[in-house]
């Protein structure tokens, strides 16, 4: 997962003058990582499905 903002967003979230702020950054941080793992899925490099848990036992 190649995703550069998530750690921006975590740094402006830690340092956030007031709750409004730190919610935001925490949700834009949340929106990034989403994209970032939709897009490798889109790039094929996980599967949408978590295999471990389709095994047959």
């Amino acid at each position: 997962m190649n995703n550069l903002k998530t750690p921006n967003c975590m740094q402006l979230a830690e340092v956030a003058e007031d709750e409004a702020a730190y919610k935001r950054f925490k949700r834009m941080e949340a929106a990034w990582l989403a994209l970032a793992k939709e897009q490798d899925w889109l790039d094929g490099e996980q599967s949408p499905v978590d295999l471990s848990l389709t095994a047959k036992k």
